[in-house]
């Protein structure tokens, strides 16, 4: 079981905290965070929930590096393969499911672990969501007409013009995100970075934190690219190719837009022209896609409040967590 169906009231208590204690393990891509996870699973008695925007979908499984039943070792995992390419997972859903793993795994005395890397996904579990409008298919409708009429550039100035924050936060080629912060506003009324910064109660339970750092950037690049050539030999081009026959799927959704999938996607569409020169501008565009993401994620990491810092491969790093939650 992957999803849980909703969250139940109660809690239970682990070890002697006042609460339930919740492990996270985040870190960059390629850092070792599953393999880790799993590991201390095994030590804990725990149980995995994914914390990353890709892996949430089916079919998608070579690109994003998913764990298969072999590397799971027998381990749960939640959150992995529950929508499909097309359909589009807001953060407030995997927050809501989210709790509703966690509640589930506790009440049978289990141990919740986090592993991923997707901040945005941390952020709002552990810091709370702000209470933001549910999406509104008439006015989404209206804005897609303007972005359509007069550009996403022009969509993004306009945003930028009574909300600066936003419009720096986000990025002018980013068409879901630009135009959930207009829909935000013409709601409410209150820009998005207002409506962000009213924090909701934080939930009861004693999140344990972790992050997983490379000791030198150019090892988490060398894993990089490395993955991404491994991932290129297990068929990586086929899996998108399938994609490419799914009527349903375009450039812009979040799931195509995901690092190394975008980059096959323009390849096998002829944007980077053809033959051999083209499949090597594929590669070094889906690394460089993904060390910048990398980048980001270690940006975001550095000014995360109140978690222990680990090495990637460090073989003290199980026994440091292990005497951390103890």
């Amino acid at each position: 079981m992957n999803r849980p169906s909703q969250p139940q009231s109660d809690h239970a208590d682990f070890a002697e905290s006042s609460f339930p204690k919740v492990i996270s393990l985040m870190g960059p891509t390629a850092s070792g965070k599953t393999a880790l996870a799993i590991e201390l699973a095994k030590r804990i008695d725990g149980e995995v929930i994914s914390v990353d925007s890709a892996l949430i979908y089916k079919g998608m499984d070579i690109g994003t590096a998913k764990p298969d039943s072999a590397e799971m070792r027998g381990v749960k995992h939640w959150l992995i393969d529950i929508i499909e390419p097309h359909e589009v997972y807001s953060v407030a859903e995997f927050r809501r499911d989210a709790v509703a793993c966690i509640e589930d795994i506790v009440s049978r005395g289990k141990v919740p672990i986090l592993a991923g890397g997707t901040m945005m996904y941390f952020n709002a579990l552990i810091k709370g969501l702000s209470p933001l409008p549910n999406a509104n298919a008439e006015l989404r409708k209206d804005i897609q007409e303007m972005i359509d009429r007069d550009g996403l550039q022009a969509a993004h100035q306009y945003l930028a013009s009574f909300d600066a924050q936003s419009a720096q936060r986000i990025h002018e080629n980013d068409p879901q995100r630009i135009m959930r912060a207009i829909e935000v506003y013409r709601l409410t009324g209150k820009t998005m970075t207002f409506l962000q910064s009213v924090k909701p109660p934080q939930l009861p339970y004693e999140f344990i934190q972790f992050s997983l750092m490379p000791s030198q950037r150019e090892h988490l690049h060398e894993r990089i690219a490395q993955r991404f050539d491994q991932m290129l030999q297990n068929k990586f081009e086929q899996e998108v190719e399938a994609l490419c026959k799914d009527t349903r799927l375009h450039a812009d959704l979040p799931s195509i837009r995901s690092v190394g999938y975008r980059q096959m996607w323009q390849y096998l569409h002829g944007e980077y022209g053809e033959g051999e020169k083209a499949h090597s501008e594929m590669r070094e565009k889906g690394i460089i896609a993904t060390r910048q993401l990398a980048k980001r994620q270690i940006t975001w990491l550095r000014s995360w409040d109140g978690a222990t810092e680990l090495l990637t491969g460090d073989e003290q790093n199980m026994n440091l967590i292990l005497h951390r939650i103890s």
